[in-house]
């Protein structure tokens, strides 16, 4: 079958397609979201405005123990009675100053929370990238406008059904949600938060799209790491390429390439094998093969995916900022719920490469990141949206 090899000029689209706003969340940072709903609906707290608050409080204080929290943040949440969400949380062992509800409304204030401050067995274990993306989607979710003005139990529905939802909108109540919450679900439908809702099976409506949490299920994740196993190599053994042999490598690497090569091999999130690592850098791919057959099946996925772009800059620069380097392709379409062929996947990531929403240092591989259209949108590293500004 004939084959053709990719190039900047033939991978380039020639009709520009609506852009749509990006998921605030991939399904990583999704899965996080679901873990603090599921965290904060455990604890004994005796009322929804306890919960809500308590969602609020627990993602700020994550990462260090303490969730700071001013009375502006405590009167935009619209609790019913304040001071009995604040009784609630102090009775679970959780310690809010009394200046939370009687002091200065702009002065933040700490809310400790102790189970939060343990080195091990920590409930949400995020990283720093991850806290903050979970963080702005919940407080995104609180305030879209269908649900601005509800009740603290519809808009804590809202977050539920929103982090429990797939890429193409679709979900199922989840049965963690509390009662009071799933009495007020059909309110999502009326004030437009929801587009569809039939039993338990529900579909958010476009304008809230960007709150999905990009939601599987987990045989689905089982099945697409078997499929991934099965056509992905194994990672070569660290003896195929011996430490001399890579060591050396290193040594005629330029600083900031060495500086890359060492933020990918010692990541603590990734955690790849040496030999791995020295094999994708020593002996990079050198072309893209695409038969017929990748072109047809990639004109068929393009349809169904018309905010590719944006979806993938978003991923890169959030990765980026939580690991210290690029993703793979690999990590890059697994952690967007992009079921594809290992042919296939190359094929979509140059092309979003080509549309200049995600960009690379070729042929050096972790090295994605957003490109200048996705730079344009607002999507950026701290450096490269400083660069943009001149």
């Amino acid at each position: 079958m004939p084959k053709t090899v990719i190039s900047q000029e033939t991978a380039a689209s020639p009709s520009v397609k609506p852009v749509l706003p990006p998921f605030l969340l991939t399904t990583r940072q999704g899965e996080a979201a679901r873990a603090l709903l599921s965290y904060v609906v455990e604890l004994p707290l005796a009322s929804v405005d306890a919960q809500f608050l308590a969602v609020v409080v627990a993602i700020r204080a994550a990462r260090g123990g303490v969730g700071n929290v001013t009375g502006t943040d405590l009167r935009s949440l619209k609790l019913e009675d304040p001071r009995r969400a604040v009784a609630d949380l102090e009775a679970v062992g959780w310690q809010v100053p009394g200046s939370l509800v009687d002091g200065d409304q702009d002065v933040p204030v700490g809310i400790k929370v102790p189970e939060m401050s343990r080195e091990t067995d920590h409930p949400l274990p995020l990283g720093k990238g991850t806290r903050s993306r979970v963080s702005g989607w919940a407080m995104r979710a609180r305030i879209a406008k269908p649900v601005r003005k509800a009740s603290p139990a519809t808009r804590l529905a809202a977050l539920f059904l929103a982090a429990h939802s797939t890429s193409e909108l679709h979900g199922q109540i989840p049965a963690q949600l509390p009662e009071a919450c799933r009495a007020a679900v059909p309110e999502l439908a009326v004030k437009g938060f929801l587009a569809d809702l039939s039993g338990d099976a529900y579909r958010l409506d476009p304008v809230v799209r960007h709150l999905a949490g990009l939601f599987r299920t987990p045989a689905e994740i089982a099945e697409e790491e078997r499929a991934e196993a099965c056509r992905t190599p194994s990672a070569p053994e660290p003896g195929q390429i011996s430490p001399a042999e890579w060591d050396g490598w290193k040594s005629g690497a330029s600083p900031a390439l060495r500086r890359h090569v060492e933020a990918v091999e010692h990541c603590p999130l990734c955690r790849f094998s040496t030999g791995r690592v020295a094999k994708a850098f020593m002996y990079p791919p050198a072309g893209i093969p695409a038969p017929r057959s990748v072109l047809t099946a990639y004109d068929a996925w393009e349809d169904g995916h018309p905010d590719r772009g944006p979806q993938a800059a978003g991923f890169a620069a959030a990765f980026r900022a939580e690991h210290g380097h690029g993703p793979s392709y690999s990590q890059l379409c697994k952690g967007l719920g992009w079921k594809l062929s290992r042919s296939l996947r190359g094929f979509v990531v140059h092309r979003i490469v080509a549309e200049d929403w995600l960009t690379d240092t070729s042929p050096v591989p972790w090295t994605l990141r957003p490109g200048k259209v996705a730079q344009a949108h607002g999507i950026a590293l701290p450096g490269q949206a400083a660069r943009s500004t001149r």
